[in-house]
Formats: structure tokens, C-alpha cells, sequence
């Protein structure tokens, strides 16, 4: 590689520090072509990209980017994980590769500018994926809105049965127009008592016999004694 190539080399890597919400740094002893093909793959899928690079020119690139504190993994074989996507589901590709293939190790990281020990790293493989949180905000919200849509269903649904049951009693709609078909007669009823009486003048005639036939008072008995 001349002087141009890692020029271009260091360029590129600094552009991969800056760009990446994380960076894990593995050792990759023991790993062959064809496994680390196997977890390109996998690591493409979280967004993240797997590079092995010289120290000497990684150090150069993190110098150039202001990522100094990842110098510190650059020791001994050493190949680093650049993520741009979905840090959860990276941890955890990384892991699970790990642990079936037994072939890599955390070193640690770096992300958002702050240093990530090995156990910070094995966290964060633990998280739920970005897709999982997701999945989880869209249940917590829909929660209180179905329990709500629920809610208004019952409410309507017992206001038409308490509406029904009010119509039923005759208080509203239909019931109104029987209460006065039942009126009706009675006007009636009482319109044909008043007529004969206005007529003869015989639905009188009982009031005037009960005041004469009331009986007389003590006085009155006296002076019809006297009279005689």
C-alpha cells in the first residue's frame, strides 16, 4: 500500500468515525473469510459496517476525526464495527456471532463521543431492538385510545337503553300523543254534563232544597211558637 492508498485509507475511516452513532471494536483472532462475510451480512441488515484496518492507520483516522479515546482499543488484532443504524440490533449481531462461533471478543467502543466498556457493550446487546420499542410505543398508545373507544361504546350503547326505556313510559316521542287521546274524552264527558244543566236549570234545584230542608235554629223554632 503506498503513501496515497492509506492516505485514502485514513480519509475513509475518519469519515466512518464521524458518520457512526457507535463503534465497537472486537478482536477478530481466529475469524476466516468466509464467517466474516457471514457477519458483514448480518451487521449490514443493522445498518453497521465490520472493517479490519491496520492500527497504525486507524489511530491516524481517529486522531484526524477527534476520536482520540478510541485509541485505546487499537491494540493487537483489532477490527471495528461502524454503526449507523440501529446500535441495539448491531450489539446484538455481534453477540450472537460470538457466541456461536466463539471467534470474537469485545474491546470495547465508543458512542456518542463517550468511551463504552466491554459490559456496556454486552447491555446494549440485551436492549430491545429499535423495531421492538417501536412495536411497544404503538401498544402503550393504542392502549388508552381502545380503552376509550370502549368506553364511548358502552356510553352510547346504555344512553339508547335508557332512551328506550324513557319512550316506553310515554315521557317522550310516541308516548305523548296517547296522554292526549286520553284527555280528549274527558273534556268531552265533562262538555256534555254542562249542557242540560244550562238548559232546564234542574241541576240547581238540589242546592235550594238543602237549604230549606236544613234545620231550624233555636230562634227560628220560638218565633213560629209565637206567630201561632
Amino acid at each position: 500500500m503506498n503513501r496515497e492508498q492509506k492516505s485514502a485509507v485514513i480519509e475513509e475511516v475518519a469519515a466512518q468515525i464521524e458518520q457512526s452513532v457507535a463503534i465497537f471494536a472486537v478482536d477478530y483472532r481466529g475469524l476466516t473469510v468466509k464467517q466474516a462475510a457471514e457477519l458483514r451480512g448480518a451487521l449490514g441488515e443493522a445498518g453497521a459496517t465490520f472493517r479490519v484496518v491496520k492500527n497504525r492507520l486507524t489511530q491516524r483516522a481517529a486522531d484526524q476525526a477527534g476520536a482520540e479515546n478510541l485509541k485505546e482499543f487499537l491494540t493487537g488484532p483489532t477490527a471495528l464495527t461502524f454503526v449507523t443504524g440501529d446500535v441495539a440490533l448491531a450489539a446484538k449481531a455481534l453477540s450472537r456471532f460470538r457466541r456461536e462461533t466463539e471467534t470474537i471478543e469485545f474491546k470495547g467502543g465508543r458512542m456518542n463521543g463517550d468511551v463504552l466498556t466491554v459490559d456496556q457493550i454486552e447491555s446494549i446487546a440485551r436492549l430491545p431492538s429499535r423495531e421492538q420499542l417501536n412495536a411497544q410505543l404503538v401498544g402503550v398508545v393504542a392502549s388508552p385510545l381502545t380503552t376509550l373507544v370502549r368506553g364511548l361504546g358502552s356510553l352510547i350503547s346504555g344512553l339508547a337503553v335508557a332512551l328506550g326505556q324513557i319512550r316506553d313510559q310515554g315521557l317522550v316521542g310516541g308516548g305523548a300523543e296517547p296522554a292526549a287521546e286520553a284527555e280528549a274524552p274527558a273534556e268531552a264527558e265533562g262538555a256534555g254534563e254542562s249542557e242540560p244543566a244550562e238548559a232546564t236549570g234542574e241541576a240547581e234545584a238540589p242546592e235550594q232544597g238543602s237549604i230549606e230542608t236544613e234545620t231550624p235554629s233555636e230562634g227560628d223554632a220560638t218565633e213560629e211558637k209565637e206567630g201561632e
